[in-house]
C-alpha cells in the first residue's frame, strides 16, 4: 500500500513540475500558482504540499534540467575525451533547447526585481555543473591526463567554449552555421584538450 502511495506522490510531483515548466515558458515568472495547479490537474493545496512557494517550484524546474547534464558526467565511460564528448553534446542540447532559452529570458527579465532568484538559479544550475566538471578535471590532472592548472578555470573555459556565440545566436533567432552538432562538439572538445594537454 505504501509503495502505491509513493508512486502516486511521485506522479503528482512530476505532473506539477511539467505543468510549471510549460507555464513558465508560456507566461514567464508571472505564471500563477493557480494556473500551474490547474494545468497539472491538482488542487492548489496539493501543489503547496509538494512545493511551499512559486520560487521553490521554479528552482526545482531549474534543478531538474541541471540534473540531466550532471547525469551525463556521472554515467559516461571510456576515458576523458569520451566523457567530455558526451558531456558536451548533452550540455549544448540542454542549454540551447527552446525551454532552457525561455527560462534564461525569464531570469534576465527578473534579475533586478528578484536577484535572489537569479543567484539561486546559478547555484543550482550552472554552478553545480561547473563544480562537478572541476572535480572531474582535478582527478584528470592528478592522473596526468591534463596539465596541472586551476580545474575551476578549466571548467569555465570548457563551458564557455561549448556555448560561445551559439547561445546568442539562439536567443536572437539567428541560424546556426552549417555542420552537424556532433562534429561541432568534437572539435570544441579536441581544441580544449589540446589547450590542457599534459606537458611533456
Amino acid at each position: 500500500m505504501q509503495r502505491c502511495e509513493e508512486s502516486v506522490c511521485s506522479d503528482t510531483r512530476s505532473r506539477i513540475l511539467q505543468a510549471a515548466q510549460e507555464m513558465f515558458i508560456d507566461e514567464g515568472y508571472r505564471a500563477s500558482v493557480d494556473g500551474i495547479a490547474t494545468r497539472a490537474g491538482v488542487a492548489k493545496q496539493t501543489l503547496y504540499n509538494h512545493f511551499p512557494s512559486k520560487e521553490v517550484l521554479f528552482i526545482e524546474v531549474i534543478k531538474q534540467g541541471s540534473a540531466q547534464v550532471l547525469f551525463s558526467l556521472d554515467e559516461a565511460d571510456g576515458g576523458l575525451r569520451l566523457v567530455l564528448l558526451q558531456f558536451a553534446y548533452t550540455f549544448r542540447q540542454r542549454v540551447l533547447e527552446k525551454g532552457s532559452l525561455a527560462i534564461m529570458r525569464i531570469l534576465t527579465a527578473e534579475i533586478n526585481r528578484l536577484p535572489e532568484l537569479t543567484q539561486e538559479f546559478f547555484a543550482k544550475g550552472p554552478g553545480q555543473t561547473l563544480a562537478r566538471l572541476a572535480e572531474l578535471f582535478s582527478v584528470a590532472m592528478d592522473k596526468g591526463e591534463m596539465r596541472r592548472d586551476d580545474p575551476h578555470f578549466a571548467a569555465e573555459m570548457l563551458m564557455g567554449m561549448l556555448l560561445n556565440l551559439d547561445f546568442i545566436r539562439h536567443q536572437c533567432a539567428v541560424p546556426m552555421p552549417e555542420g552537424d552538432e556532433g562534429g561541432r562538439c568534437e572539435r570544441i572538445v579536441d581544441y580544449f584538450l589540446r589547450a590542457f594537454a599534459p606537458q611533456v
